[in-house]
């Protein structure tokens, strides 16, 4: 998953997944940067490493305090030095901040659905970390994704009916965004990232605590009410989060789900090699070219056929999946136009 000549951008959020997988990679970039100062010819490159924070403060409360302590955790993993970009979320929509929050605001104010709001927000998050990776030259972007985080997802999926996308959002691989994603937790359990961080003295951050007040604190409870079951039957058997994934690790995955392969001659053929012995076959994975506009989960054939004959407001929304559409776009014809007008300005833009 990851390369010499890679440059690579960390989300981080301070929860024990971020802490961990910062910490991973910091480790495997130091063991380069070792090999290069011990090798003669210093012919083995060292892979970048940036670290991003995604300020939520439009939806959250204050974060300043937490962003202090990141500035502080990042600069304490050097050398090599780590570039931290702190962006806020409505920066996707504008670089100006008041014309963001307000579009931002107009999106929200137009979702009603609880659960749309909350899936509303995770897509911006997605949207706001490509944006930072393409404009500052990464290549690759890690997320702390772990067992228990996609067990959660892959039980959401299958109740709200996105059966069919599911399986390109649990993969090791995820190239379907102009900067492939990467997911190195995928195995680990969150009890075993929690002790891992309480035995190396490492402090969890509360910096997404969201407001006391309004819809989007509702709206958190559809994931709240996961965890929990999720929750209890770890109780009654701990290694049901592995089946989940496991039993949905059996779907076939897609044909973006796998590294994109290396051309440059700069990359030792080693790494070429076993890139390619590691990666999915052809034949072991679905190819699909449409995406839905919102949330980019792929579209099925059937999908675009149904939504071929919808009458909709514009091509945008008619493009979108199904759940998109029930849960996050406006059923109210003057909502649905400021929503979309957003939307537009959005792709307009990138």
């Amino acid at each position: 998953m990851i390369t010499a000549s890679d440059n690579l951008l960390v989300a981080f959020s301070g929860g024990s997944s971020s802490r961990v997988v910062l910490q991973f990679v910091h480790e495997m970039q130091q063991r380069a940067q070792k090999n290069f100062d011990a090798s003669k010819d210093r012919s083995l490159p060292v892979f970048g490493v940036g670290v991003t924070f995604i300020d939520e403060s439009a939806y959250h409360c204050e974060i300043d305090k937490a962003i202090e302590d990141i500035r502080s955790i990042a600069s304490n993993l050097a050398p090599p030095a780590k570039q931290l970009h702190v962006v806020p979320i409505e920066s996707v929509f504008s670089l100006d901040s008041l014309d963001g929050k307000e579009r931002l605001k107009t999106l929200e104010d137009s979702v009603s659905d609880a659960t749309g709001k909350e899936d509303l927000l995770l897509h911006l998050r997605m949207l706001a970390l490509q944006k930072v990776a393409s404009e500052n030259g990464y290549n690759r972007l890690v997320l702390g994704l772990c067992t228990s985080r996609i067990a959660c997802h892959v039980i959401t999926a299958t109740v709200k009916g996105q059966g069919y996308s599911l399986p390109a959002d649990i993969q090791y691989v995820d190239a379907r965004w102009e900067i492939p994603v990467v997911l190195p937790l995928r195995d680990c359990l969150a009890p075993e990232l929690n002790m891992l961080c309480h035995l190396d003295g490492s402090d969890l951050l509360l910096a997404g605590q969201s407001k006391d007040s309004g819809v989007f604190k509702r709206s958190l409870f559809w994931y709240q009410w996961l965890g929990i079951i999720i929750c209890e039957t770890i109780e009654e058997n701990p290694s049901r989060e592995c089946t989940i994934v496991r039993t949905a690790g059996k779907l076939t995955p897609f044909h973006f789900n796998r590294i994109p392969e290396l051309n440059d001659s700069n990359v030792p053929l080693a790494t070429r090699r076993r890139q390619k012995r590691f990666n999915l076959k052809p034949s072991e994975s679905i190819s699909s070219e449409s995406f839905c506009p919102l949330c980019f989960s792929p579209l099925s054939k059937s999908d675009l056929l149904s939504l071929s004959s919808c009458q909709n407001y514009d091509i945008l929304d008619a493009a979108a999946c199904s759940s998109c559409r029930f849960q996050i776009f406006p059923k109210d014809p003057s909502s649905m136009e400021h929503f979309l007008s957003v939307l537009h300005f959005y792709h307009n833009h990138c």
